[in-house]
């Protein structure tokens, strides 16, 4: 049995990720940063390609506020943007935030313990699947 281009993305994308990204300790951080490491744009025929941060729109940084599920883009990226997630769920050693913005649903995964992330986005025919690594917010 043959693996889906999708699934082969995730795999190596999260290989990739284990392996070239630091992140850091999250238990006790609110306010975190995150880094986009790999995004891997996929369509409704099961074609997936990785492509750059920049290519997708998506920001380099995020800043995510782990109780509101408020994401948002750095000041210095002089972007202005921001969204508020519908639902955040605390686990044991995950954050969950979920919502949806401009017809698309999104999911976030971060680690707490390693500030490793995984971020989805869909919308009617494609998905993004972005990698990330996060470090606690400073001001």
């Amino acid at each position: 049995m043959s693996m889906s281009p999708f699934f082969k993305t995730v795999i190596l994308g999260s290989a990739l990720l284990a392996t070239s990204a630091t992140a850091d300790d999250l238990n006790d951080s609110r306010q975190i940063l995150c880094s986009i490491m790999n995004v891997n744009v996929c369509q409704s025929d099961g074609v997936c390609v990785a492509a750059s941060h920049l290519e997708t729109n998506i920001p380099q940084f995020i800043e995510v506020d782990t109780k509101t599920g408020k994401l948002a883009t750095t000041a210095a990226s002089g972007e202005n943007r921001e969204t508020e997630a519908s639902q955040v769920t605390q686990l044991d050693d995950h954050v969950l935030i979920h919502g949806d913005q401009l017809g698309r649903a999104f999911s976030l995964l971060i680690q707490k313990s390693t500030g490793q992330a995984s971020f989805a986005s869909v919308a009617d025919g494609n998905a993004t699947v972005i990698f990330a690594a996060c470090t606690p917010k400073t001001d």
